[in-house]
């Protein structure tokens, strides 16, 4: 009788842990991470399924009376709101393409923050080394003390990628240097860049996106150092003599150069160009208190300058669409917190908490699995507690 008493017990206990199980189980499973598509061969990108930017094509959501999207021929393309991060245009945002020296825009970004601008170095036969054949060079000259600032002019202003091995010598070597890069863009939310070479140049499985390189052209806004640099247009750089030479912004649409007219309101940031890579460009502007990035990669190569003119017309049209479209997409889509507008305030949500957030990846699964295995855990010791005293019970 009292076998028989037990066993049924046994049975309650057991059904009551199966269904704490049952319950708990569909909870963890919707608490745990978000599945993402495992990304291509060479690259780190993960979609964002609610996302416009991920279809091929040209992304816009236009309003009554909103201008129509302007035809370019880049292969890829993207207009946004820098306050805000709304993406108000697009063409293939997400398309993995060479971005030349643009990459240049995350190499700043990495690091700026690590050399002082005051600091002076003599440069060494070693740190000019291995330089790639056909490199733009600003003209660093090993045995010649430079100040900091002066080998970053020669970033900004004459794309010397000669400047850039230096400053990633300084920075702890070049291979380091990548990684960190690597490591800043997935902390910016950045998941289609590929770091193989920090100063852009042309190499095997390197990759970035419109909209990581607008990622990278909006966080530079909030870089005083940075947005001083990539806004100069001329500046006087150390010569080998001993004495300096002017240098000029290789950005046209800063300048004004080569019958290409400047652009109003522009603040700069970073032109690019390789065989492999065709023209690219990162832009910003600001007119009537709104400030807009642009992203140009690869237009028809047919004469003139495409590159400038198609972001001066997709400018142009972002100040005009301003208010008439709604966003395909958000800057801070892939980001864990949102990024601050270029005057301080939050345009999205909180400001980061630091530089060096980790990208969005979803709710982790650690507190759904853990409560799980403790519930378990308890109504299976409550149902053995009472098989054990039924079982030895006497009548």
């Amino acid at each position: 009788m009292t076998i028989g008493l037990a066993s049924r017990a046994a049975v309650s206990a057991c059904a009551l842990c199966t269904a704490g199980l049952l319950a708990l189980a569909p909870a963890a499973a919707v608490a745990g991470t978000r599945p993402n598509p495992a990304p291509p061969a060479g690259s780190a990108s993960r979609a964002a399924p609610d996302s416009l930017l991920y279809r091929s094509g040209t992304q816009v959501r236009l309003r009554s009376e909103a201008p129509e999207v302007p035809e370019l021929s880049a292969r890829s393309w993207l207009v946004a709101d820098a306050d805000s991060g709304e993406v108000l245009a697009a063409h293939d945002a997400h398309r993995r393409l060479p971005p030349a020296s643009t990459l240049k825009t995350l190499f700043a970004l990495t690091v700026l923050p690590v050399l002082p601008g005051s600091l002076r170095h003599t440069v060494s036969a070693e740190e000019l080394a291995d330089i790639s054949p056909g490199s733009s060079l600003v003209g660093v000259a090993e045995d010649r003390t430079y100040r900091i600032s002066d080998l970053w002019n020669g970033v900004f202003l004459s794309s010397g990628n000669d400047a850039v091995h230096v400053l990633a010598a300084l920075n702890g070597g070049w291979q380091a240097t990548a990684e960190q890069m690597q490591e800043k863009a997935r902390s910016l939310g950045a998941h289609d860049t590929w770091v193989e070479s920090p100063d852009g140049y042309d190499a095997p499985g390197q990759v970035s996106s419109a909209f990581d390189l607008a990622i990278f052209g909006r966080a530079g806004l909030h870089s005083p150092d940075f947005a001083r640099y990539c806004s100069r247009a001329e500046a006087m750089f150390p010569g080998r003599d001993g004495g300096s030479y002017g240098i000029l912004n290789t950005n046209r649409l800063l300048t004004g150069a080569d019958g290409v007219d400047r652009y109003p309101g522009l603040l700069g940031i970073k032109n690019g160009y390789t065989s492999n890579a065709g023209n690219t460009l990162v832009a910003a502007a600001r007119r009537d208190g709104r400030t807009l990035v642009v992203t140009v990669l690869n237009p028809r190569p047919d004469g003139g300058h495409p590159v400038y003119e198609e972001a001066r017309a997709l400018l142009d049209w972002g100040f005009e669409a301003s208010g008439r479209v709604d966003p395909v997409g958000s800057l801070d889509a892939l980001r864990a917190t949102s990024m601050p507008g270029p005057r301080g305030r939050s345009a999205t949500g909180p400001a980061p908490a630091s530089a060096s957030a980790p990208a969005a990846r979803g709710t982790g699964p650690e507190r759904p699995v853990a409560w799980t295995v403790a519930c378990t855990a308890l109504l299976g010791a409550t149902g053995v507690a009472l098989f054990l005293r039924l079982r030895w019970a006497r009548p």
